[in-house]
């Protein structure tokens, strides 16, 4: 039997909270995972900070493109077959859609990790995440975009490279 957590009544434990049965969460791959207790008020705080829109590597990468001379959409929204996506940065005439994933959420092989607290929870969330990303990529291709990727590591004058020589393609 797991720890008595503080204030609950003397049969919850920390063991009953992770059962799946208890309390859990429907990922969007359908898989039910147990619902990740926060392992401290910082944790919280960091989760909370998270954004999904604006991150400071996007926003060097759209001003870099900016001072080039390039005009797009932010966080644009599109429905591409039966996935609804939004865009990080998007030049929708020519249908070039650019995403600045980040290494945690979208599991870089180079800074990628899955943390040692709530495994069960953060394992097939993380996979999840990348399985979420191959459908959105092959709809958007399918739908006739062109997708590139960038990590959110990576230099933004390279990636502004590559979306430029992309947009003269299309």
């Amino acid at each position: 039997m797991g720890r008595k957590l503080p204030d609950s009544p003397p049969s919850e434990t920390r063991d009953d909270l992770r059962d799946p049965t208890r309390r859990s969460v429907t990922l969007t791959s359908g898989a039910r995972v147990p619902y990740p207790e926060p392992s401290s008020k910082a944790a919280t705080k960091v989760g909370r900070a998270n954004r999904r829109a604006d991150t400071k590597p996007e926003q060097r990468l759209r001003s870099l493109l900016h001072r080039r001379g390039r005009r797009f959409r932010k966080d644009y929204f599109v429905h591409a077959g039966a996935v609804r996506v939004h865009i990080d940065v998007a030049f929708p005439r020519q249908h070039v859609a650019v995403f600045v994933d980040g290494c945690y959420w979208h599991g870089c092989g180079e800074h990628g990790s899955t943390p040692s607290r709530n495994r069960d929870y953060w394992a097939p969330k993380l996979l999840a995440n990348r399985e979420r990303d191959d459908r959105v990529d092959g709809a958007l291709k399918e739908a006739g975009w062109i997708v590139i990727r960038v990590w959110e590591h990576g230099d933004p004058a390279v990636a502004a490279g590559r979306i430029e020589d992309a947009l003269r393609k299309h």
